[in-house]
């Protein structure tokens, strides 16, 4: 081994060391295993599709839906899962919005997976017959969604599609720029792909700054009627602090990592910027959405909250993210 690929790998592993901490993963727990039906309209229809599923990590995927009527898919980011989601599909439930959410390999090549979600989307379409579907996606789920929506072939159902993305790392992971430091390949004899593809997966060779899957994001289709992108501002975030001091820090992506000139040119997109963290702004245990709960709801993306109900909303939200026990 030569003395610059030992100096190559150690910044490498550390990379994707770092990388692991994009999101956190929890064994699934029975007792989340459902989500309550809210303001849904009783479903009336029973759906099986590749992907697709309730938006919890329960192992049963079916899906019970009202036919003919709107639906919200939603894209984990990496190392997530349905599960994370399923505070948010009770808050649309609450305004009486229907859901699924989307899985997929998180080690997979992303381009392949943005096919994977094309086809269950197709296929949500037509067992379902609903008017639109809105598709969300966060973090490397944002990558995934947009992906899915462009360069589609005119002959696929024309159903409404809006799109939402958060955070996604558009202009390539900073933490992977030794992937995609091309040169470095042979002069490394291969250690700096091999570690690469070690430690992400086939997916490695689409989140670097210098690839195909970044450098040429794709049009979207032109039944897109909507595109709201939402940056995190991540600075100086944290998820869990004592005393002061911060314990957990909720930085993952940079504003400028977020950014691309080709996906913002698009004149659908309704760019909003958000001062939140990387786990924040779609929440979890201890964090309500309550930032991007605020941005749907001005975009037309959620339902507006009718004033009678917002203690009941509140209430709601202390209940699924634990907001009575201490951070």
């Amino acid at each position: 081994m030569t003395r610059l690929a030992i100096k190559v790998r150690a910044p490498v592993l550390a990379a994707f060391f770092l990388l692991a901490g994009c999101a956190t993963h929890s064994p699934p727990d029975p007792a989340f295993f459902a989500v309550d039906t809210g303001n849904l309209p009783p479903p009336d229809i029973t759906v099986q599709i590749p992907g697709l599923g309730p938006c919890t990590d329960n192992p049963d995927n079916t899906l019970h839906l009202k036919a003919g009527q709107p639906i919200h898919v939603l894209v984990h980011g990496c190392f997530g899962s349905s599960g994370n989601f399923r505070g948010l599909a009770q808050v649309l439930a609450f305004h009486g919005q229907q859901s699924a959410c989307f899985t997929y390999d998180d080690r997979a090549d992303l381009t392949q997976v943005a096919g994977e979600l094309r086809t269950a989307l197709n296929e949500l379409s037509e067992q379902t017959h609903a008017p639109k579907t809105t598709l969300i996606g966060h973090s490397q789920g944002a990558l995934i969604a947009h992906k899915s929506l462009t360069d589609l072939p005119q002959s696929q159902p024309q159903t409404d599609l809006s799109l939402v993305t958060i955070s996604g790392p558009f202009s390539g992971i900073r933490a992977a720029k030794t992937c995609g430091t091309k040169w470095l390949y042979p002069l490394t004899l291969g250690i700096v792909p091999l570690s690469c593809y070690v430690f992400t997966g086939a997916k490695w060779a689409d989140i670097t700054f210098s690839s195909t899957f970044i450098r040429e994001p794709g049009k979207l289709a032109s039944h897109v009627s909507q595109y709201v992108k939402i940056d995190t501002d991540e600075s100086d975030s944290c998820q869990r602090s004592k005393n002061g001091r911060c314990l957990e820090h909720d930085e993952v992506f940079s504003l400028t990592e977020q950014r691309n000139v080709q996906v913002e040119s698009d004149p659908r997109v309704e760019h909003v910027t958000v001062q939140a963290g990387h786990v924040e702004i779609v929440g979890d245990k201890r964090v309500s959405p309550s930032k991007l709960i605020e941005v749907l709801q001005q975009q037309g993306v959620l339902n507006n909250t009718a004033p009678e109900r917002l203690t009941d909303l509140q209430l709601l939200l202390k209940k699924l993210y634990q907001l009575d026990e201490p951070g």
